[in-house]
């Protein structure tokens, strides 16, 4: 009998193509619907493992090892203390070796000396050699130590040997020699010019070059002041001072914090003085902040973790979840992980206490519903050009 109630026959051919495509638009959106739930386990993008681990090696000879778990430590006062004062007692330390009380100059080989007898006309004349100036401030002759570190003079029995001595110590010697010839003989001698010994000021300074060492202590500040001041870029919070193979790290602001003086630091001939720019003591900021950026240390070398925020233009109120800001940091080749929950305005002052070291890395972390976001722009795409594809079948 002829259907004529214009409705598809259960039992007919139309019956049967629109039960398989109802099927197939089931089956499709069943299948989009539980890749939709499957990905939700793996998120795109960065996100911080809790609690985090390093990654799965192999040993030489093709053994797994298995994942080393990294400890998580909050960031509060008591952690903020101890970090301090480990850096303050490592700072001491190191410097221990340079501090020392200034002395009188000690001549060398290279150094000009002017000798003068007084009432002795016949040696008023005796000026002494040409020198090799280094400088054209430089007096143009003397008596050059030569490189025994002897001193010649008319009339003297023998050369002096003035090298590791003192100007007193030489004038002495000159005149007791003299003395011998001379009926109790008045002499004067001066260094004319300084070349014996020199110390190397390099970095962010404004004159970097050699400075001689002369009658004036070569103490840490006379020698940045020759060279002419710390320039805008001067991390002055990492100075690093070189001697006989040694390198010692100076912290200017914390030692001026504790109560001791940088001119406490004697240079010594031969050393080296570094002062680091600010550009290679930054940290970074990642994940859900306004602008991700290399954050700077202020003009004192000081970085606490509030400013590298400030920097980064703070949290993206949208996309970031406060409760999970982490800095990650590397101590003797092993990673620390700490953390910070910034949902209270007062744990901003956490922050501005916590000093972050160069290299150190800030991660802010995403919320899971921007998660989830995330893994739907991923699957709604291909979920669409699914049920559009069984709806074209139709």
């Amino acid at each position: 009998m002829k259907n004529t109630s214009g409705l598809l026959d259960p039992n007919g051919s139309h019956g049967g193509a629109t039960r398989g495509i109802a099927a197939r638009t089931c089956a499709t959106a069943f299948t989009a619907l539980s890749t939709l739930l499957a990905a939700c386990s793996i998120v795109p993008g960065q996100h911080m493992e809790t609690p985090p681990s390093l990654p799965v090696s192999s040993t030489p000879d093709g053994a797994v090892q298995s994942a080393e778990q990294i400890p998580i430590q909050p960031i509060d006062l008591n952690l903020i203390k101890q970090l301090q004062s480990g850096a303050s007692q490592t700072e001491v330390a190191d410097q221990l070796d340079l501090f020392a009380k200034p002395g009188p100059y000690k001549l060398g080989p290279g150094d000009v000396l002017q000798i003068t007898v007084w009432d002795h006309p016949e040696l008023a004349a005796a000026l002494g050699q040409q020198a090799q100036t280094s400088k054209p401030g430089d007096p143009s002759q003397g008596f050059v130590v030569d490189d025994q570190g002897n001193l010649d003079f008319p009339y003297l029995s023998h050369p002096i040997h003035a090298a590791g001595k003192t100007v007193e110590q030489v004038r002495r010697d000159v005149r007791a020699d003299l003395s011998k010839q001379f009926r109790e003989p008045q002499v004067t001698v001066r260094v004319a010019s300084y070349r014996s010994a020199q110390v190397y000021v390099d970095g962010e300074v404004r004159a970097p070059g050699g400075e001689a060492i002369n009658d004036i202590p070569m103490t840490l500040t006379e020698a940045v002041n020759r060279a002419g001041g710390f320039t805008a870029n001067a991390d002055r919070a990492h100075l690093t001072l070189t001697r006989n193979g040694k390198s010692y790290p100076i912290n200017l602001t914390q030692m001026i914090a504790s109560g001791k003086n940088p001119q406490d630091i004697m240079l010594q001939p031969g050393d080296m003085l570094r002062v680091n720019t600010r550009d290679n003591s930054t940290a970074y900021v990642m994940g859900e902040v306004a602008k991700p950026i290399a954050a700077t240390p202020t003009a004192d070398g000081k970085l606490t973790l509030a400013d590298a925020l400030s920097q980064a233009g703070f949290l993206n109120q949208g996309t970031a979840d406060p409760r999970q800001l982490y800095v990650i940091r590397e101590e003797n080749g092993t990673p620390q992980v700490y953390h910070l929950d910034s949902r209270s305005p007062v744990s901003m002052l956490l922050a501005n206490q916590f000093d972050l070291q160069p290299k150190d890395v800030v991660y802010v972390d995403n919320g899971p519903l921007v998660r989830f976001n995330r893994v739907l722009s991923l699957l709604l795409p291909a979920l669409n050009a699914g049920l559009t594809a069984a709806i074209v079948t139709k």
